[in-house]
């Protein structure tokens, strides 16, 4: 048994907090012993194994503002993961000794906790640079973000060893930090599929007040711009037009978002979508959820009759794995990570980011519905080969395995050079 140590900013609902979960779970059912660092852990929202008990959770720095005047956010979450590592270098690390540190999103904390003392080695999981998700800004953000830019690819380069959730972001990496001359190894995220076989779907009504004789679509994403969300709604506004009456009068879509009480951005954007959805005049073709519960989610996943998956570029996306295992075809945009899951014609269809071939897509699966049952069953399949939980868990074990080899190797070099 070994000790890993994750250290990741908020743990939240997402794809990055669900990866790191799934990462911990994995290296659990190796027999090692997990603990999680963090900069905010609200146990209203987030994900139950960090509520339940399942793994410790130290919060550390959270009395940092995360924004100054609601400007500066980038520059706060360096400062308070450098307060969280310099807290686990000088702490934490020398007396717990893991041998393993897991960390992700902010770079910057590598070089700080390899100051610590010890066999320890750094993983760092690049989901995307975070210089390529920043919006464009005028001379004076350019200013500001130049340095943190520089700091993101000089510590990045740090890491003992460097992880990407796919081939896109690979590529991605590689072209933001030209200096950084080793290639990071891909290793795909799964989703904890011991959760899923032994979670019941409840009865779809007591979620949402949809009829069993509907066509679902289901959306699952956060409620943030980025997603395109949009897309989603005008695709639905699309099929009044593609449609007979009868098969229009069956669709409808179900909207379910992480949605973070604090987060302007959530409170925002589902105001707009709600909105959108009355000027389109499909309200009562559109269910809205915020923070479905792991269960909800499963029970809209086992009900729905496809997911629409609107992201452009998307570093991964873990709902699209989800949403196969389920056996339902996935609609997607054709770019980034879901190039990569979705195959198209085969487990669903890729589509370029447009409402009409979104509802082209949709229309194809509500007149033929032994198509949708085709493409479901070929996406269970391809899950099951490529993308589950007993794949994942053993590439991270290699990896954990490969690092304490060469934990062993420095040994065995700064014994015999003490011997000299």
């Amino acid at each position: 048994m070994v000790k890993v140590v994750f250290l990741h900013p908020d743990l939240g609902i997402g794809g990055a907090e669900r990866l790191v979960i799934d990462a911990a779970l994995a290296f659990r059912s190796k027999g090692h012993e997990v603990s999680f660092f963090t900069n905010h852990h609200d146990p209203s929202h987030c994900f139950p194994e960090t509520r339940n008990g399942t793994f410790p959770v130290t919060v550390l720095g959270d009395w940092i503002p995360r924004s100054i005047l609601g400007r500066f956010k980038a520059a706060c979450a360096y400062l308070r993961m450098i307060y969280a590592a310099v807290y686990l270098a000088w702490y934490v690390i020398p007396v717990e000794e893991p041998t393993l540190i897991f960390c992700d999103l902010i770079s910057l904390c590598i070089p700080i906790l390899k100051f610590a003392k010890g066999p320890f080695r750094v993983v760092f999981y690049c989901h995307h640079p975070d210089k390529l998700l920043t919006t464009q800004g005028g001379f004076l953000k350019q200013v500001y973000r130049a340095p943190l830019n520089w700091l993101e690819e000089v510590t990045t380069a740090q890491a003992d060893k460097v992880l990407v959730n796919s081939k896109y972001t690979a590529r991605v990496y590689k072209d933001a930090f030209q200096k950084i001359k080793d290639v990071p190894d891909i290793c795909y995220p799964s989703i904890n599929t011991e959760f899923f076989k032994h979670a019941s779907p409840k009865n779809l009504k007591e979620i949402v007040p949809v009829g069993t004789d509907k066509f679902i679509f289901l959306s699952i994403n956060r409620y943030e711009r980025k997603k395109d969300l949009q897309l989603a709604l005008r695709a639905v506004e699309q099929l009044r037009y593609l449609l007979n009456e009868d098969d229009w009068n069956r669709v409808h879509l179900i909207m379910a978002g992480g949605f973070d009480p604090i987060n302007l951005e959530n409170m925002e954007h589902y105001m707009e979508l709600s909105d959108l959805a009355v000027d389109l005049d499909i309200e009562d073709r559109v269910t809205f959820m915020k923070s479905p519960t792991d269960i909800e989610k499963v029970t809209l996943l086992y009900h729905c009759n496809a997911l629409i998956y609107t992201p452009s570029n998307e570093h991964f996306g873990i709902v699209p794995l989800e949403a196969m295992y389920y056996s339902k075809p996935v609609i997607a945009v054709n770019s980034g990570g879901p190039t990569e899951t979705v195959v198209n014609d085969v487990t669903g269809f890729l589509c370029p980011s447009s409402s009409l071939e979104f509802a082209q897509a949709m229309t194809k699966l509500i007149t033929n519905p032994e198509l949708g049952v085709k493409l479901g069953e070929a996406g269970c399949k391809r899950f099951e080969t490529k993308f589950s939980f007993e794949a994942f868990t053993e590439q991270l074990d290699g990896i954990l395995n490969r690092e304490r080899q060469l934990i062993s190797e420095a040994r065995a070099i700064e014994y015999d050079q003490k011997r000299k």
